[in-house]
């Protein structure tokens, strides 16, 4: 971009010289040809009268020029002006409006990817706030009612016993599940999780069916059947993490299943590996399937919320996926669902 800046910069100054060359040149020439032969002008006053003429005709040139030099100039440097000003108020933890200013090449494209970050802080702002009050939310339930037994207590209006110290010991593990959570989601979603996290070439034949292993009771309890159809395949990537995606997707499947019919298939698609459980559940609105990954979102915003309810399950799920390069979502006509991931397959190279 700076060579672009001076490129345009030198292009106006050599146009500017040009043509007050060019302006003073033409006119004395015009000038002396008039003096010779119109008014028979010649030696010593020819000379004089050119002298006097010239400077007269370069100090009008020396500001026609000018006046063209700034307005080119200015046109060409408000972009990076107007971004300079966008920059110090995002420095000031100000979001800055969109850059309406019209400019090609580098420029151009140096203030459409500003417009683009500018956007993008608007969005992660928008969500941190949005964040925080779901927290806030979450964690307001289970601390008033520690806050009413413990202030019960302390006026004696309730006395302590097994069962109410039982209760403040659930609504106590549940701010720590949450708390918890959160955190496990922040180290996923953190640009450093190959340092922090150990990746290895996988069989997810061998994830799944550990996976699976550990839900055997649970399915078995909830469904009437459940069809398997699982291919061997190696991806990179962390086993402990994959076997959470899978464990928060089945746990999410058995809470909300209504059919009691699963299956289960999961095999190589081409450069990808993909796994998809398809089941009849309660209602998830098609315009609104994506929100369902996102923080603290519920299906049933009315029920109370309950540790492994907090609305963070399927948002882990897809951090961690997104840290395997690869893809979650949901297909559903309302009713009957899919649920897909794709990750990536390893090839040796």
């Amino acid at each position: 971009m700076a060579n672009l800046l001076l490129s345009k910069l030198v292009a106006v100054n050599s146009v500017v010289i040009l043509l007050v060359i060019m302006l003073a040149g033409i006119s004395v020439k015009d000038y002396a040809c008039f003096l010779v032969n119109n008014q028979q002008v010649t030696g010593t006053q020819l000379v004089d009268t050119l002298n006097s003429f010239l400077v007269k005709v370069s100090i009008i040139a020396f500001v026609i020029a000018g006046l063209l030099h700034y307005f080119s100039v200015k046109r060409i440097v408000k972009p990076v002006k107007t971004m300079a000003f966008a920059a110090n108020q995002i420095k000031e933890g100000k979001i800055p409006s969109r850059i309406d200013v019209t400019a090609s090449g580098e420029l151009g494209e140096l203030v459409t990817n500003f417009n683009a970050m500018s956007e993008t802080l608007s969005a992660v702002q928008t969500r941190r706030e949005e964040m925080l009050r779901d927290i806030a939310h979450e964690l307001r339930t289970p601390l008033t009612n520690i806050n009413g037994y413990l202030e019960a207590l302390h006026n004696g209006v309730l006395a302590g016993d097994r069962e109410l110290f039982g209760s403040l010991l659930e609504e106590s593990k549940r701010i720590t599940r949450i708390v918890d959570l959160i955190a496990e989601l922040d180290a996923w979603n953190k640009e450093v999780y190959f340092l922090e996290k150990q990746f290895e070439v996988t069989d997810m034949k061998q994830v799944m069916a550990e996976s699976l292993a550990a839900f055997q009771l649970k399915l078995s309890n909830k469904f009437d059947t459940v069809n398997q159809h699982i291919e061997h395949a190696p991806i990179f990537g962390h086993e402990d993490g994959l076997k959470q995606v899978l464990s928060n997707l089945l746990q999410n499947i058995i809470d909300y299943d209504t059919g009691g019919n699963l299956t289960i298939a999961a095999k190589p698609d081409g450069k990808m590996y993909k796994i998809t459980f398809s089941h009849q559940g309660k209602y998830i609105d098609p315009e609104m399937k994506e929100l369902i990954f996102e923080r603290f979102y519920r299906l049933e915003e009315s029920r109370s919320t309950k540790a492994d309810g907090a609305g963070l399950g399927l948002a882990i799920a897809k951090s961690i996926i997104d840290a395997h390069q690869g893809k979650i979502g949901v297909d559903t006509d309302g009713h009957d669902h899919t649920f897909w991931i794709t990750i990536p397959l390893h090839h040796n190279s």
